[in-house]
């Protein structure tokens, strides 16, 4: 176990120290590279602000209009049906949307159910079994000016689809509701 915590305090330091030498070595000049690095993140992180404030407002404004519960007592007889508890369909809703939305919903689920209970436990694996997609391709996507993002949208969607039916398969399956 020590070993393990020596290797991950040291690993990241001589990985930074391993490409300074080497890009040294290739005679790259590393401090002007690294500044040049450093002016285009801020670009891009400046660039990136109206897509990300565009994406909180509107998920604030879906919470706040109340069509998120609407949705949810909607699709509550269907959940019941199949036996999945209703409660995890804002989760699996806003996580394409907001990361931190996302894990706010899971803290708020796992406090009031529990971590071992079952929503807790699914609403673990579903955080992590899924992606952020709609906002990477909007900020990301935005940001570097990429205007067709159709069939990564469709894929990006269709992979959190087979997340969000992995989660609650293998959490049923291990857990039992």
């Amino acid at each position: 176990m020590q070993l393990i915590s020596l290797i991950s305090l040291w690993l990241i330091p001589f990985l930074i120290g391993f490409i300074l030498l080497y890009g040294t070595f290739k005679k790259v000049p590393t401090y002007e590279t690294f500044v040049e690095g450093g002016k285009e993140g801020i670009k891009i992180a400046i660039s990136i602000i109206p897509f990300l404030v565009g994406m909180l407002v509107a998920i604030s404004i879906f919470r706040a209009s109340g069509a998120l519960d609407f949705l949810v007592e909607f699709l509550r007889p269907a959940m019941s049906a199949i036996g999945v508890p209703a409660e995890i369909v804002p989760l699996a809703i806003i996580r394409p949307i907001s990361g931190t939305a996302a894990l706010g919903m899971t803290t708020d689920m796992i406090a009031t159910f529990g971590p071992d209970s079952f929503m807790g436990r699914l609403a673990s694996v579903l955080q992590g079994s899924t992606d952020t997609t709609l906002y990477v391709l909007t900020v990301y996507f935005g940001a570097v000016g990429i205007k067709k993002m159709g069939d990564a949208l469709k894929v990006g969607l269709l992979a959190d689809v087979v997340g969000i039916v992995v989660s609650i398969l293998v959490v049923t399956f291990f857990f039992g509701i």
